[in-house]
């Protein structure tokens, strides 16, 4: 019975068929997250580059026509939604304010003080999420982006 289980296992050992199925069973999941994985990057890494070229375009425009009513300021922030596809809620254009050396914004000159020199600036900012495959697994979270630039104008 020993001497008939040794020829069994010599025998299976000697073949060859069905080795290719396995080594192909093995390697063919760690090749398709690779694949996944690389794609989800590309498209996460390409989103940002989006909204940075959106930001630098909207600053582009900012310098050449001062948005200095709110209209103005609301078509500049209608053209970044056409562009990237975000909504409304996800693109802010304002006007802001920066009080004498103060390093902090402010939302209104009224807030600064009678002898402060006033800058003017318009702020551009969007904010977008993306989710990619790997979160519906478990693996990770969505991925937040947030771009902004300020552009002085006066």
């Amino acid at each position: 019975m020993i001497r008939r289980a040794l020829l069994n296992a010599r025998r299976l050992a000697g073949q060859c068929e069905g080795t290719m199925a396995i080594e192909t069973a093995i390697v063919a999941p760690v090749l398709i997250v690779l694949a996944i994985g690389g794609f989800e990057v590309s498209s996460i890494v390409a989103r940002q580059t989006e909204l940075q070229s959106a930001a630098a375009e909207a600053a582009a425009v900012v310098r050449a026509a001062l948005p200095e009513t709110a209209q103005a300021r609301t078509a500049i922030r209608d053209i970044l939604v056409t562009s990237t596809g975000l909504t409304t809620d996800q693109v802010t254009v304002a006007e802001v304010f920066r009080c004498g050396t103060d390093e902090s914004y402010v939302a209104s000159k009224e807030l600064c003080g009678e002898s402060d020199h006033v800058n003017t600036y318009i702020e551009v900012a969007m904010s977008d999420t993306y989710q990619p495959l790997w979160t519906h697994f478990g693996v990770g979270g969505p991925m937040d982006f947030s771009v902004s630039r300020t552009i002085q104008v006066a």
